[in-house]
């Protein structure tokens, strides 16, 4: 894919979205699956997602979902509070509303920031696991709001059961399938109980979310010396949910920590094109990255995190890190500054980058390679025999210091801090680290490329099998690896992962977007990497034309 020629750059104003109009469209178009069933509600692997333009969300969808969930939690004995969450996408604040009608109709205890404020992903993840902790017998799961790093004219809505993680593929499926009934029956059973009055109903607690989340930091990250060393962090929530969080961490722990944009704003106005030219709050990029890598000699750390905090941009005096690149950093260093048992295992999806195979080998620990999706991470690390969980695509979480657990999704803040804490306890960026693991390894060459499919196209690839590999090598080298089912849990991958000594690449169709993806490593440098990349498509190409 070319790179955009404004990527990195302010959008123009003619290029934002008009908030008005977008609101307007999530209250005022209507699904009709019976005649347009792509508008039905679907699952990715972080919830539903869509834009109200195109009525993929709409006020339709959040009502039938919310219903869904409601109706999972009676018939699974969920009776205890639900955590809502929400980010600073325009949808969100509207989702939000729709969704609060439905559970106070159902007679759902609530719980929601006090204020009507933002709560990260990883706060209410965090809210969960520490509610049911000290509540066995009443339950608690949650709700948030947020399309995660995507443009600011799309919305999401996701579910965490009581585990506190990303719902498994069977209670997404369940909320689906129930959701598209009831909006094939024009929402004939979805409760409703107006906003105004569910607000005094007694049913919504507004409680601080934030404070506890933030005094338990402590417990999983070295914050004394982070303080000690007097670490200087620049930190850019990219407008996010996570903004106010910030300033009394840094007060808190005594941190030399700034927040170098303070602005909130729906049509994220503030923020740089990326690759294709659109506006999209990814800390992964280099170009939604650019305003912090701007100014990346003013800090000894960078931090970026996309809107509901799940994600984390690591940015040292040498640029923005490769978000594989900081994982193997990551696990490496908390190997060897956590007394965790022996036994433990480190997480990783089949697409991160095989460095974290050779870092974890080399700590003598095992890796727990899982399809794509956060979710697979979740019960590994609620009864603690995963140590760590990490995607390719920046999202990560781990144990406390003691080895218990903290939460069961990705959190940015953990992450953003621990790069601070590795200054501080090694004298060494975590780039810097990075560069001796490549001295000792080897240094791969990761590529992803992003195809248009449709639906049907998306099908086909996902039924790829190990017999649609019918060559013995694969960029001269020997296929020692073809699968179609993660080496960790044994699920399905939903496309295939071809492994060599040397390298390797896999297929997937994406769950949210209309298109495909082919990810690429190579440990023998760009030449090889291009003939992986010519033949992993035109096995691609070969399935799905």
């Amino acid at each position: 894919m070319a790179i955009h020629p404004g990527a990195g750059k302010k959008a123009a104003q003619s290029e934002l979205v008009n908030i008005p109009k977008l609101m307007s469209a999530y209250y005022l178009n209507e699904p009709d699956l019976e005649q347009n069933p792509e508008q039905c509600v679907a699952f990715g692997t972080s919830g539903h997602r869509g834009c109200s333009y195109n009525v993929k969300f709409n006020e339709s969808h959040i009502l039938a979902i919310t219903q869904a969930i409601c109706d999972y939690r009676k018939n699974n004995n969920i009776f205890g509070p639900l955590f809502l969450g929400k980010d600073t996408h325009a949808l969100s604040e509207a989702a939000f509303n729709s969704a609060i009608e439905v559970l106070v109709a159902n007679e759902v205890q609530v719980i929601t920031q006090e204020n009507d404020d933002y709560t990260p992903t990883p706060v209410i993840s965090h809210a969960i696991v520490t509610y049911n902790k000290s509540h066995p017998n009443e339950l608690a799961d949650g709700i948030v709001v947020t399309p995660s790093h995507n443009p600011p004219q799309d919305g999401g809505f996701k579910y965490n059961p009581p585990n506190g993680g990303p719902a498994d593929t069977d209670v997404t499926k369940w909320i689906e399938n129930r959701a598209n009934q009831l909006l094939i029956e024009d929402l004939v059973e979805v409760e409703l109980f107006p906003f105004a009055k569910a607000k005094r109903s007694g049913f919504i607690k507004y409680e601080d979310l934030m404070t506890p989340y933030i005094d338990d930091l402590e417990n999983i990250i070295n914050l004394k010396a982070i303080a000690e060393a007097g670490v200087t962090i620049g930190v850019d929530p990219l407008g996010g949910s996570g903004i106010n969080f910030w300033p009394i961490i840094a007060k808190k722990y005594g941190l030399d920590l700034t927040v170098v944009n303070n602005v909130v704003d729906p049509a994220f106005g503030f923020m740089p094109l990326d690759k294709d030219g659109k506006i999209r709050m990814d800390c992964s990029s280099p170009y939604a990255m650019a305003n912090l890598i701007a100014i990346k000699d003013d800090f000894d750390i960078g931090i970026g995190n996309d809107p509901d905090y799940d994600r984390h941009g690591i940015v040292t005096k040498d640029g923005l890190m490769n978000p594989n690149h900081f994982l193997a950093v990551a696990i490496d260093y908390l190997l060897n500054h956590r007394a965790w048992p022996n036994d433990v295992k480190i997480g990783k999806t089949l697409v991160s980058s095989g460095m974290i195979d050779k870092v974890v080998n080399a700590n003598n620990r095992e890796v727990y390679e899982v399809p794509v999706g956060f979710k697979w991470f979740v019960k590994g690390l609620n009864k603690q025999w995963l140590a760590f969980g990490g995607e390719e695509s920046a999202g990560a979480s781990f144990l406390r210091l003691n080895g218990d657990v903290w939460n069961t999704d990705k959190d940015g803040f953990i992450l953003g801090l621990l790069a601070a804490e590795i200054l501080a306890v090694t004298g060494k960026t975590p780039s810097e680290r990075y560069k001796e693991l490549e001295a000792q390894f080897g240094a791969p060459i990761y590529k992803r490329i992003d195809a248009p499919a449709n639906a049907a196209q998306k099908d086909k690839l996902k039924a790829l099998s190990a017999a649609d590999v019918t060559a013995d090598t694969l960029a001269g080298d020997k296929i020692t690896q073809v699968l179609t089912n993660a080496p960790g849990n044994k699920a399905a991958i939903g496309g295939l992962k071809v492994v060599t000594e040397f390298g390797w690449f896999a297929a997937r169709p994406s769950g949210t977007e209309d298109i495909y993806k082919i990810y690429l490593e190579s440990f023998k440098g760009e030449a090889h990497l291009a003939q992986l990349e010519q033949e992993a498509k035109e096995l691609v190409d070969s399935v799905i034309s």
